[in-house]
């Protein structure tokens, strides 16, 4: 028989209350400047009425960040009364490399989003990952994680579909990842990897959209109000608050796409400076050169060529133009050709 696992996190707000709360998320924490600390994860309820409970997130990775930007806008500026159901927003939730602007976390190394479903008693990012397993998803209908293309990826602006066993299931995510309305549809299963927070949020029989918001680093001007919109539009669409027609005109019918397995990737071959030769958007083909490596420290070695391995447009482009064998250089997405039904 399943055990619950016990975690030893402590909250500052109470999620049966209503109206409008902010604080923590605590984890104890004892490093060598702090005897009996606390790691304090910005946490905000808003409840009113009956309804759906969505859990919204951004700052999983702690070098992107539209999500953070735009939830704690919505923290700031949203009245209760115009909600029916509960929002539980975390806009850091991996507050020790969002404050060091660091993809994984200072404190333990590790990615965040590959410790799912975490574990209560092991490193901070295990503990946050087991706390949002354990009690944040049981709890909630809908789950929202916003991500981007950090300092690593430069991604077109999309909505992601994290794929489900069931149809019903599956269909639901579909529905809820178009309303969310960006200017692609991307599905996209991460090389079957299970240790995310939409994976698991989809073990959990969550509806769940994904979201990859530009990246490079930067704060993106249009990525950032896509976002900003696309919550809205999640959130009117699960009927939790009333549609906004103010917030832009829809992009219309939209060709759902995929990153193709291992073929969709640009894996960089050498250790040098990359440098590409397309820019994100544009059409490519298999077999089609890529862009080359340079060996900076070896100038009369000639430049090792790169090719494309699926037909498709280029969806992300490596940021630093330094690589090491193994780094993504290049993501290429495609057609979608599964059941959406």
């Amino acid at each position: 028989m399943w055990m619950a696992r016990r975690s030893t996190a402590f909250l500052t707000v109470d999620f049966a209350a209503t109206g409008k709360q902010v604080g923590a998320l605590n984890i104890p924490h004892s490093p060598h400047d702090d005897a009996w600390g606390t790691t304090r994860i910005p946490l905000a309820v808003i409840a009113n009425g009956k309804g759906p409970t969505v859990i919204l997130t951004g700052g999983n990775h702690g070098d992107e960040y539209e999500g953070p930007i735009a939830l704690g806008e919505l923290i700031r500026e949203l009245d209760p009364g115009a909600i029916q159901g509960r929002l539980i927003i975390l806009p850091a939730l991996n507050i020790p490399a969002v404050m060091a602007g660091t993809r994984t976390s200072p404190v333990d190394g590790l990615n965040l989003n590959r410790t799912y479903p975490g574990d209560p008693a092991g490193s901070l990012s295990q503990q946050i990952s087991a706390f949002m397993c354990d009690v944040a998803y049981p709890m909630a209908d809908a789950f929202v994680d916003l991500h981007s293309g950090g300092s690593s990826l430069d991604i077109l602006p999309s909505a992601i579909v994290e794929p489900a066993e069931s149809a019903e299931h599956h269909r639901r995510n579909v529905e809820a990842v178009l309303a969310f309305d960006a200017p692609l549809t991307v599905v996209v299963s991460n090389l079957g990897e299970t240790r995310t927070s939409t994976a698991s949020a989809v073990r959990a029989g969550l509806t769940t959209v994904g979201t990859e918001m530009a990246g490079g680093g930067t704060v993106g001007i249009d990525a950032l109000r896509i976002c900003r919109r696309g919550v809205r539009n999640v959130l009117s669409h699960l009927g939790v608050m009333e549609p906004d027609g103010a917030q832009a005109p829809s992009h219309g019918e939209r060709t759902i796409l995929e990153i193709p397995g291992e073929k969709g990737y640009v894996f960089a071959t050498g250790d040098g400076a990359f440098e590409p030769y397309h820019p994100n958007g544009t059409r490519v083909s298999a077999g089609q050169p890529a862009g080359r490596i340079h060996f900076l420290d070896d100038p009369a070695r000639a430049p090792a060529e790169l090719t494309y391995g699926q037909d498709g447009i280029v969806y992300g482009r490596r940021q630093p133009g330094r690589v090491r064998p193994g780094n993504c250089c290049l993501v290429v997405a495609a057609p979608f050709r599964g059941d959406l039904a």
